[in-house]
């Protein structure tokens, strides 16, 4: 997008075509406007418009432009948090409204795929969290056994299940999430906001809001050419949040992310390298990820920006990453690369805001976007319309801002080139 291969990557190059889209001109009106075209914003507008709401979304730049056209593509259910965590920190009655619907997440996100025939590379062969060592393993039983006292359908695997799902002897173990699996992010977000507009949204691109202010009982919310006058607003811009309403950014800290691709590997080595096609990440700090696309590239990615010093490290640090973890595959050539921003929150939870009257948003997925931004999206549709609001997962919450986010985000890049600089060389 705007032609940065960095942005990207992979995605852009193998998603289908975005749907038709106009930069908003003129004076319209509506019953919602939405300011942002991601998981959330297209899930809030497909969700209005299939009951019948007037929704108009307004996107920046162009659909899937944030993390939602960036990030790995794991359709997980819950947060990164232990389950038990919710409750303590929401309370009860909230966090397990919060674990319900995040559990029950990547049905939503097949079932909108499957209903709207949305072409985006979809498995749902579950994902693996792999315990490295000990404490690893440690945390990952933890983990198991939480979901297991909720019913959910995970499982930990020993050693020698997870070398042969994963195609490596390096873990410890591995949590298999039956109910979640992987996408091409890119695709899904530009599916469903076609299934949006099918459904009569109006989405318009490259079509900054440079103001919102009331207008008697609505709002009036303005870009370079035109505006939207409306009855709601709903705030879909998470960590790409910009000068409407820039306290939502100041309460997440930008956690860099990155995905190199290798080329397509060869048929003998898909039968050993994670031949069911589960995606996976480590239980590390400075974590990493991996997974297949369609035609068999290797995505292998982690936290970082690839810019700066930070190109040439992290991509030597994949490199030979990949040699450690499949000491079977040869020297792979990489075709993308390609980074974005996560949203972190103080406490790795998302918040829900009613920013000013008839002004609602939800954010702070902390890398988990794909089945939260759908979930909250439709939450968001419920809300605006009035239902469903005894059964929000979130209380309302004031914005906080993070201290020394600007220095946070500074340190954090850098400390992953350091990490990187040195790991998988020891």
């Amino acid at each position: 997008m705007l032609n940065d291969p960095r942005s990207h990557g992979l995605w852009e190059r193998t998603a289908p075509s975005a749907p038709d889209t106009a930069v908003l001109e003129g004076d319209l009106s509506a019953d919602v406007v939405v300011i942002g075209a991601g998981f959330t914003g297209v899930s809030a507008a497909l969700h209005l418009a299939e009951t019948g709401v007037d929704v108009a979304v307004l996107e920046a730049v162009e659909i899937g432009y944030g993390g939602s056209g960036r990030n790995v593509g794991l359709v997980n259910a819950g947060m990164w948090v232990m389950p038990d965590e919710l409750p303590r920190v929401l309370g009860a009655e909230y966090g397990n409204r919060l674990l319900t619907q995040l559990g029950d997440g990547p049905s939503l996100v097949f079932s909108l795929i499957e209903k709207h025939g949305i072409e985006c590379e979809a498995v749902r062969a579950g994902t693996l969290h792999l315990g490295l060592g000990r404490k690893g393993l440690r945390e990952l039983e933890a983990r198991a056994a939480q979901w297991q006292a909720r019913g959910a359908p995970v499982r930990l695997l020993d050693k020698e299940e997870t070398a042969r799902k994963v195609g490596s002897t390096v873990y410890a173990g591995a949590l298999l999430d039956e109910r979640a699996g992987t996408i091409q992010p890119l695709a899904y977000v530009r599916g469903l906001a076609r299934a949006a507009i099918r459904a009569g949204a109006r989405l318009f691109t490259a079509s900054p809001v440079t103001a919102a202010a009331r207008n008697g009982s609505r709002w009036r919310v303005s870009t370079p050419r035109g505006s939207v006058t409306a009855d709601w607003i709903v705030v879909a811009s998470n960590a790409y949040t910009g000068s409407i309403w820039p306290e939502l950014r100041t309460e997440l800290v930008g956690l860099p992310y990155f995905q190199f691709a290798t080329r397509p590997l060869s048929p003998d080595f898909l039968k050993s390298v994670l031949p069911e096609r589960q995606g996976a990440w480590d239980t590390k700090q400075v974590l990493t990820s991996f997974r297949l696309d369609r035609e068999g590239r290797l995505l292998f990615g982690s936290v970082g920006a690839l810019r700066g010093t930070g190109t040439a490290i992290h991509e030597a640090w994949a490199r030979r990453s990949i040699r450690r973890i499949f000491p079977q595959l040869p020297d792979l050539e990489f075709e993308a690369a390609w980074f974005g921003r996560i949203g972190m929150s103080s406490n790795n939870l998302p918040a829900f805001h009613e920013l000013d009257r008839n002004v609602v948003s939800i954010s702070g997925y902390n890398g988990r976007g794909i089945a939260p931004g759908t979930v909250f999206g439709r939450t968001l549709a419920r809300y605006v319309q009035g239902d469903g609001r005894d059964e929000m997962p979130l209380p309302v919450a004031p914005v906080r801002a993070v201290p020394l986010r600007k220095p946070r985000e500074a340190s954090l890049e850098l400390g992953a080139q350091l990490v990187h600089l040195v790991e998988a060389r020891l």
